[in-house]
């Protein structure tokens, strides 16, 4: 071979290597790519989760809680391919250029981090759960007696015609026994599939002379309800549907008269934003035991402050179900079982370590998947007081690496 046709052999292998250095930089970008957003997505699932144990931590000894929240991540990724020719070393091939190739990709990525504070710190935490996110939860098939240990702060009932609160707190004995009695009879319930969850509908309808409506009332009335003209009296007949809050019952509110419905929604409109309404009837399933009433919600600093002291000084215990509930499936003492020891845990899922202690989630034993969904609703409960975290406008802390 002459030194010419070395040379365009040499050219070739060296042009091949090119194509085949950018076709891998092509494969290689949707890896990365995959391999940035799952890393990513589990670095801030599990400083997120930290934080919620850390802040459990903080509310167990007294300490101020606080939450940041990741704004933004911005990875910048630098594919650089090289190519080219150098001499063989030794022999005769020295007069035949090998190939040189070569390739690196860089990652830049930036953090902003948000702390929570101020207004949205109260509205985010100290503000009550809505009844309308506990409904969301409960539509999910989540236990009732996990989410409403969890979120409710107390039970209110009307007895010998005045209001009497239960209060979901271990060192009012009265209170938390009643209240994990109610709360269990309505998860045995949910067990045979006989709870329901509906809003209360009802039909309103008014009737005003037809010479009392102008032209342009009559269309505006028909924007807001169902216009009927009654050629007898002269009359129109208007109705509406109204649309009432959430009824938790052991029947379906369909099957009620509607003179029944209006008297309930009339009841249950008095209500508070966070209350839950639940109304437990004779004839129906666990009707040995009726009841009827409303469950208040808390916030979420409540329910940080709640796991906490039930590591010290108000810690849950065991409440027997009242002897008419049905058989229940879980009654186990703690809402969430928290380990707190002087070594990291063995067999725990999470774990952090605060004031010279480690905290973690019992993960182990037979109420594992108890406390792991106790944990993932905590989770979801601290995602469901998200306003949006502001990306502009506001002091934050910038991380580059």
């Amino acid at each position: 071979m002459t030194m010419g046709q070395r040379f365009t052999a040499s050219m070739q292998l060296t042009m091949a290597g090119v194509v085949w250095s950018l076709a891998m930089s092509g494969c290689l970008s949707p890896i990365t790519l995959n391999r940035a957003v799952m890393s990513y997505d589990e670095a801030v699932t599990d400083a997120i989760s930290k934080q919620l144990l850390i802040n459990i931590a903080r509310a167990h000894q007294h300490q101020p809680i606080h939450f940041t929240g990741v704004s933004n991540i911005a990875a910048t990724f630098d594919f650089r391919v090289s190519a080219g020719a150098t001499p063989a070393l030794t022999g005769d091939a020295s007069k035949t250029l090998m190939p040189i190739f070569g390739g690196s990709v860089a990652e830049n990525p930036t953090f902003s981090i948000v702390p929570i504070e101020g207004e949205e710190f109260t509205k985010r935490l100290l503000t009550p759960f809505q009844e309308t996110k506990f409904l969301l939860l409960l539509r999910q098939r989540y236990d009732i007696d996990l989410l409403l240990r969890l979120m409710a702060q107390e039970l209110r009932m009307r007895q010998n015609g005045q209001e009497v609160a239960y209060r979901n707190t271990p060192t009012d004995r009265k209170g938390y026994e009643m209240f994990r009695r109610v709360v269990t009879h309505i998860s045995a319930i949910q067990d045979q599939n006989q709870l329901h969850a509906e809003p209360l509908i009802y039909n309103r309808t008014w009737t005003i002379p037809a010479n009392s409506v102008t032209a342009e009332g009559f269309q505006a009335l028909q924007k807001e309800y169902l216009v009927t003209y009654n050629q007898k009296d002269n009359t129109y007949t208007l109705r509406k549907q109204i649309l009432g809050r959430t009824l938790i019952t052991n029947y379906d509110p369909g099957t009620l008269s509607p003179e029944e419905r209006a008297r309930l929604i009339d009841e249950t409109e008095e209500g508070h934003m966070n209350d839950v309404a639940f109304d437990i009837r004779p004839g129906y399933a666990g009707g040995d035991y009726p009841l009827k009433g409303d469950f208040r919600l808390r916030s979420f600093n409540a329910i940080l402050n709640f796991l906490g002291r039930s590591l010290g000084e108000d810690p849950e215990y065991h409440v027997d179900k009242d002897p008419r509930t049905p058989a229940v499936q879980e009654n186990p003492v703690n809402t969430m079982e928290l380990l707190l020891s002087d070594g990291a845990p063995s067999g725990a899922d999470l774990s952090i370590k605060s004031h010279g202690k480690y905290y973690a989630v019992n993960t182990t034993g037979p109420l594992a998947r108890w406390n792991r969904e106790a944990f993932q609703m905590l989770y979801l409960l601290f995602q469901m007081t998200v306003t949006d975290v502001p990306r502009v406008g506001v002091p934050s802390i910038t991380i580059a690496k």
